[in-house]
């Protein structure tokens, strides 16, 4: 046998088995090469272009999950990827658990609650669960693996696997819940959150008198109440909205909030030594989710812990107990529940019929005199620490009773701007039934509201209210519907909607 061939079949000598196997292969490399080159073996280019895809398509995989996260890595701009404009705030993407402030401890306790509710997932669903990028949980996932905590039931998709706990997994899940039974989205720190509240507060809106115009385009709003609306909302603190009912004192309310920007980020929960505060309500919230990325992956490195929501109006009427304004723990799953303040930042809170709530006047502005001067608010939590929250909203009484009978002047001062939703002036009052006939399809007859004003005003002494064009025309809307005839303004349509109406009024 000649010295330099080489027989796969004979016996290699240990010592000299890897080199013989380098130089094979060295070898057939430079066959294969020499055959590209002549042009004997075609099959072999387009290998190598299929291998340049595959790297390719490799490190677009492994870029998209480490987030770039390599030496030379920066962090983008958020504001660039979301289309929104520089400065303004978005949550960026945590690299690590101890850039999200989360110790690994509370992570694995959120993926091992989760897998013992749901009996197996794979990593990425264990990921979109508690809102932290895949490559995280997927190291944490391994370690636990290696722990003997979870195993691989089978694989997934894009280099995962399916989890299931084992028996001292599953131990370990059930302690967890006991303390807490909460496995939804991984908590965001205090500290972070204040942050927010600063960079998107009410304080830093201005809103011009075409902001307000716009607020109240579907109301009849007189140029006097938007010129004293105007500096109120500009100011950020309280308000009292006063004046007889059916003037839209609450739809002046429940619209101003829309003067201001129109969609703010907030935590989806927050993370307080251990308690978690469920701050997103979809009651109370809207949530606005960003549009759908391009392509296959979507490169904005939101932190998914957040949602982006329109800047809320939450109204709360009689109902209001004291408690709706403390952190609220269910004893049975170990949740907290933030107060109706903390779920207002950054919006308005709405309270409606002022004065007529389950509580005294004097214990609910007792509980707000100090958040109201200090800008800040103190909660006691269960483990009893107290916090620090901020007190960042717009705060509107409405009421129809008169405030002084309600109120001392110590807090009077504290609420600066006090505006009285007066009666619609005759002009006013047709007009809204102008804007009513135009909303329900109905032809506007001057004659007809003439008489309405004449016969069951004017003889009567009844004041104009802002409501009384809604309701009676709907009362007339309603009677056509029902006996199945056109929709118009007539004196007889207008004596029945007024015997319904004001019959014990």
């Amino acid at each position: 046998m000649n010295e330099t061939s080489f027989d796969p079949t004979s016996p290699i000598p240990r010592g000299v088995a890897s080199e013989g196997r380098r130089e094979s292969l060295r070898s057939a490399g430079a066959s294969s090469a020499q055959g590209v080159a002549a042009g004997t073996e075609p099959a072999a280019d387009g290998d190598e272009k299929l291998n340049m895809l595959l790297e390719r398509i490799q490190s677009l995989t492994r870029h998209a999950e480490d987030g770039g996260r390599g030496s030379d890595a920066k962090r983008t701009d958020p504001s660039e990827a979301l289309g929104i404009s520089p400065g303004e705030f978005a949550p960026v993407e945590p690299r690590s658990f101890a850039e999200a402030q989360l110790t690994d401890t509370e992570v694995e306790a959120l993926a091992m609650k989760f897998l013992l509710a749901r009996g197996e997932a794979s990593g990425r669903e264990v990921a979109e669960q508690i809102k932290l990028p895949f490559v995280l949980i997927d190291e944490m996932l391994r370690r636990l693996k290696q722990e003997q905590v979870v195993v691989h039931k089978g694989a997934a998709p894009m280099n995962d696997f399916i989890y299931q706990l084992t028996e001292l997994g599953r131990e370990r899940a059930r302690r967890y819940s006991a303390h807490c039974t909460y496995y939804g989205s991984a908590p965001v720190s205090l500290k972070d959150y204040i942050a927010s509240v600063q960079a998107q507060s009410l304080t830093c809106q201005h809103p011009q008198p075409e902001d307000l115009r716009r607020a109240f385009a579907d109301l009849l709003v007189s140029e006097r109440i938007l010129h004293r609306l105007g500096p109120a909302v500009n100011s950020g603190r309280g308000l009292f909205l006063y004046g007889a009912p059916g003037n839209g004192k609450s739809s002046i309310a429940e619209r101003i909030t829309r003067a201001f920007g129109p969609t703010i980020w907030i935590p989806r929960a927050l993370g307080v030594d251990g308690e978690i505060i469920r701050l997103f309500d979809p009651v109370n919230h809207e949530e606005v989710p960003l549009a759908s990325g391009q392509g296959l992956w979507d490169g904005r490195k939101v932190d998914r812990r957040w949602v982006r929501i329109r800047r809320p109006t939450i109204i709360a009427g009689g109902e209001l107990t004291m408690s709706a304004l403390e952190v609220t723990l269910n004893t049975s799953t170990g949740i907290c529940e933030a107060p109706l303040q903390l779920k207002s930042n950054c919006g308005t809170l709405v309270i409606d019929d002022f004065g007529r709530q389950r509580i005294s006047t004097h214990e609910l502005l007792n509980r707000w005199i100090v958040p109201l001067e200090k800008r800040v608010d103190f909660l006691n939590l269960p483990n009893g620490k107290k916090i620090q929250v901020p007190f960042d909203q717009l705060i509107i009484f409405s009421t129809n009773l008169e405030p002084r009978e309600l109120v001392d002047e110590a807090f009077l001062r504290r609420i600066p701007y006090k505006i009285e939703v007066s009666d619609p002036t005759e002009e006013e009052f047709r007009a809204l039934f102008r804007k009513m006939a135009e909303q329900l399809g109905c032809p506007y007859r001057e004659e007809a509201i003439d008489y309405l004003i004449a016969k069951h005003y004017r003889t009567v002494g009844r004041p104009f209210r802002c409501c009384h064009p809604r309701d009676l025309m709907l009362q007339i809307a309603n009677y056509c519907a029902f006996t199945k005839r056109p929709l118009e303004m007539t004196p007889e349509y207008f004596d029945l909607a007024v015997e319904n109406y004001f019959s014990v009024m």
